[in-house]
């Protein structure tokens, strides 16, 4: 338990609460460090650079406001049961960091362990689970095939019947994923870098980069503009367009990604459920809500708008699953943009130019690599090296086909 929880827990309540995060202040005419973006991962890139590197002469800018982005968007689920090596190592880092998260910030992310359960209703699906699990267990990451009885004693409601259009024959197994509250995350992120002399401008938008050779050396805002060291860019959902401001390229599409919560009921679902083949996920919160989303919309849009189209396509492979589920009212519908790459992977590290770096590319699958991409994007921008755990997701790797090919393990995201 973060001892802040407990401070807050005795705290006299004749006396308001001490303001945690300073007000906006004026921007400053330099910044070693500027970082575009006040989500998840820019804000633990600048915990990171000031705890980690001494770096605290840094800016965070955001055109709207703290975790206002996807980071506030998510559906807040935590797991490693990736395919590809590159990818599996990264985010067993990820959630290695989240289980401690709390305790190192000081400040309660909420962090909860819960079964996860991919789901396999063919054949060919079932043998892309054992191909994860074993690429999964080679790198220490609790993962396991198991079959339709052993998925049913882990989650006796759902609908195992076979007179249904997907019958469940088995689940990859993955013990060790968890839940995590999104915006804990990123005000817990923001404080603690506050704290340390990081300056984070909300309502300050990014209007142009200033390059110089082969450079940014200043960065345009609806507030001034301020000289830059190095510039990191972590724009989910407008990565492609800050980035051309840079003159780069970004291989990303930004499609809407939706998702629901239904009113709140008593405990009755344990773990998180996701099949590949319906596209759709659930899992319970702990105030009772069921969160669920589904795949990303068909088609590109810069926007946030929830549709009538995916609440009835959602529902129908909802009680599929859960058919008890019918007469549970919906609460709450919203959309994220997700940046999707040809190869589900995301984009990271260093750029054409010397002192500009991007963490791009987060697709479906961004929130969960919060800590993990704040810890190695912080040491890119601190050495100008591109640490090895990222050296795969580089932002080249398409012009040099290399891609990563995670897309068999993003269940939702195609």
């Amino acid at each position: 338990m973060p001892l802040a929880l407990l401070k807050a827990g005795f705290r006299d309540r004749s006396k308001p609460p001490p303001r945690e995060l300073p007000a906006t202040p004026e921007l400053k005419k330099s910044y070693d460090v500027v970082i575009i973006g006040a989500g998840g991962h820019g804000l633990a890139a600048a915990y990171n650079l000031a705890k980690t590197w001494g770096i605290k002469s840094v800016a965070v800018l955001d055109k709207g406001y703290i975790g206002g982005g996807n980071t506030a968007r998510n559906t807040a689920i935590v797991r490693a049961n990736y395919l590809t090596p590159e990818g599996v190592a990264f985010y067993k880092e990820s959630m290695g960091l989240f289980e401690t998260l709390s305790q190192e910030l000081d400040f309660n992310v909420m962090y909860t362990r819960k079964n996860h359960l991919t789901l396999g209703h063919t054949d060919a699906a079932m043998r892309t689970m054992r191909w994860r699990a074993e690429v999964n267990k080679h790198l220490g990451v609790a993962s396991e095939v198991i079959d339709a009885k052993q998925v049913a004693e882990i989650e006796p409601r759902l609908n195992m019947s076979d007179a249904v259009r997907y019958p469940i024959l088995g689940a990859l197994y993955h013990p060790v994923g968890g839940t995590a509250r999104h915006d804990a995350v990123a005000w817990g992120y923001a404080i603690r870098a506050a704290q340390m002399g990081v300056e984070i401008h909300q309502l300050t938008e990014v209007t142009g980069l200033e390059v110089t050779g082969d450079k940014v050396t200043a960065v345009h805002t609806n507030r001034g503009t301020v000289q830059a060291g190095r510039v990191l860019q972590a724009v989910a959902g407008a990565s492609s367009h800050v980035a051309k401001m840079a003159g780069l390229r970004l291989a990303i599409r930004t499609i809407p990604l939706q998702a629901c919560v239904s009113q709140p009921v008593k405990p009755i679902i344990n773990a998180v459920v996701v099949s590949g083949s319906l596209h759709c996920y659930i899992w319970q919160s702990q105030r009772g809500e069921l969160v669920m989303g589904g795949a990303v919309d068909p088609y590109p849009l810069w926007s946030t708008r929830s549709s009538l189209e995916f609440k009835e396509g959602l529902m129908g492979h909802m009680l599929e699953l859960f058919p008890f589920l019918s007469e549970v009212r919906m609460m709450r519908q919203w959309a994220g943009m997700s940046d999707m790459t040809p190869d589900f992977a995301p984009i990271m590290g260093k750029t054409h130019l010397a002192n500009y770096y991007i963490d791009a590319g987060w697709g479906t699958y961004g929130f969960k690599a919060t800590p993990v991409s704040g810890k190695r994007m912080a040491e890119c921008v601190a050495t100008d090296t591109t640490p090895d755990i990222i050296k795969p997701f580089r932002h080249d790797r398409f012009t040099r086909f290399e891609q990563v090919g995670e897309a068999g393990a993003a269940s939702v995201g195609s």
